[in-house]
């Protein structure tokens, strides 16, 4: 008896799959471009992040591949032109570069939105809500990894202000937040997707409500932690932009004056200031007038000073480490620099004075380093930094989720930006702007214990763990095809014996 024949075609549409494709379409972008657009950027609101993926994943078994995926790749172009302006008009990105901004996650969402909706037709439910997270985070990992900005564009970033959802990060890194901003969405519509209910569809939607619960519970537990031993800090940073003015003018001279007198008038039992990225600028030969000054308040006050430092000559952007004990200061070189923006020398090494490691800036948009710092024994970090204004809030948390990565404290002080101290659990503790000429002073007190993370050793493993997985569910539909015939030729051959 022969085997029943399986089809190599593509399987007939799910029943009651059938929508008007184009209106339905539309609907669907519109929507999900709305939800994503106010959901993500410069001051997203976290909850819509969550349902944004939904209409296109709904959307996706019920009309055509293409326009399933015109859908995702429209929904995401339009979501992500809520940051065009900001990268034309404060970064002045050439054109191709904000385009790619907006055109790579758009891609990969409709490379997911595509995969969901032929796993769900001929794998199952299970891998077809699996293959959603797993090509995003892939997606965002390979970016962070290949791309200039690190790990900057991260959904995960949309919900630093979500306490218990955030302390994933320590497990994970971003990557386990993503995946559960774009797996739940998933797992709901991979069950309310057309055809017969069965337990495969059920199981996803158990496994996705277990998920939520365990990273719930996970998050409150953290919290809870102790807090540990604290230590004073004080940040202090004004406005700089039109304001770039060389140590050895007037306007340099002032700035450094109104500094040392803020320092000066600091509380007694201050432990370490923290002044913004850029704040003195020099050549090299004028540099004697700042470090003088700053090296003997230090020293009388006894009280560490990290300040931001440009040396124009020799094309350095440093933050220099003036101990409170005395002796030379140190020097760190700014390690990742700002595309066509800072014409300066990238560093290569990392400083650590005690507990206490020194970055700038743009420096924690990248994991890596990080996880590198609090491997090195950092309890806390403290981090000169200059934004752009309008992205004060959005580019202070990436700063916050390193130290939730990897259980450190982080003190960052942002001309034209905001001040801000996070402890270990992404609490962020103290956070004020610093917008205007006049210097803004924040005075705190950190936590200094640090709190040990797998992530910290175990690094990436979830980005790999997620782009093993696309690439399995990727060949699930050709398995099922090779496996059902070899099963029903197997079945044919039984009853033939038994004839």
């Amino acid at each position: 008896m022969r085997p029943f024949p399986f089809p190599a075609a593509a399987p007939p549409p799910l029943p009651g799959a059938a929508l008007p494709p184009f209106p339905a379409a539309v609907l669907a972008a519109a929507v999900s471009g709305a939800l994503l657009f106010f959901g993500t950027g410069l001051a997203p609101v976290p909850w819509l992040t969550w349902s944004a993926p939904l209409p296109v994943l709904l959307l996706a078994p019920r009309v055509p591949a293409p326009a399933a995926c015109a859908a995702a790749f429209t929904a995401w172009a339009a979501g992500g032109l809520n940051m065009w302006s900001f990268h034309r008009e404060q970064l002045e990105a050439p054109v191709p570069a904000a385009l790619a901004v907006v055109a790579v996650p758009a891609l990969l969402a409709a490379a997911a939105v595509l995969a969901f909706r032929t796993l769900l037709r001929r794998g199952g439910p299970a891998p077809a809500a699996l293959s959603v997270p797993a090509i995003w985070v892939g997606g965002e990992y390979l970016v962070s990894v290949l791309g200039p900005d690190g790990a900057l564009w991260s959904l995960a970033y949309t919900q630093t202000d979500v306490r218990p959802v955030v302390q994933l990060a320590s497990l994970t890194g971003v990557w386990g937040i993503s995946f559960l901003l774009t797996g739940i969405p998933a797992a709901v519509a991979a069950v309310c997707a057309p055809g017969p209910a069965g337990r495969a569809r059920w199981g996803v939607g158990l496994a996705a409500l277990l998920l939520l619960a365990a990273s719930a519970g996970y998050g409150a537990v953290r919290l809870a932690g102790p807090a540990g031993e604290r230590r004073t800090v004080a940040l202090l940073a004004a406005g700089q932009r039109g304001d770039w003015a060389p140590v050895d003018t007037p306007r340099g001279a002032e700035k450094l004056g109104a500094v040392l007198a803020r320092l000066r008038a600091l509380p007694p039992g201050t432990d370490v200031a923290v002044l913004p990225e850029g704040g003195f600028v020099t050549e090299e030969a004028d540099l004697p007038r700042i470090t003088g000054p700053l090296a003997a308040l230090a020293r009388d006050r006894r009280m560490d000073v990290v300040a931001g430092v440009i040396v124009t000559d020799a094309r350095r952007n440093t933050a220099v480490l003036f101990s409170g004990a005395g002796g030379e200061p140190q020097v760190y070189r700014k390690r990742h620099l700002v595309p066509g923006v800072e014409p300066y020398e990238a560093g290569d090494r990392i400083l650590l004075a005690g507990d206490s490691g020194v970055a700038i800036c743009r420096d924690l948009d990248f994991p890596a380093l990080a996880r590198a710092y609090r491997r090195s024994g950092a309890a806390v970090m403290l981090v000169p930094a200059w934004d752009f204004v309008r992205d004060a809030w959005q580019h202070s948390r990436p700063a916050v989720m390193r130290g939730v990565e990897n259980g450190f404290s982080v003190v960052r002080s942002a001309a034209d930006g905001n001040l801000t101290v996070s402890d270990p659990y992404g609490r962020v503790l103290a956070e004020r702007g610093a917008r205007t000429r006049s210097i803004t002073t924040v005075v705190t007190a950190v936590p200094v214990g640090g709190a040990g993370t797998l992530y910290t050793r175990w690094g990436d493993w979830f980005a790999w763990f997620c782009l093993a997985s696309a690439a399995a569910v990727a060949g699930w539909p050709a398995v099922r095809r090779r496996v059902r015939p070899e099963r029903r030729s197997a079945g044919g051959r039984s009853r033939d014996g038994g004839a």
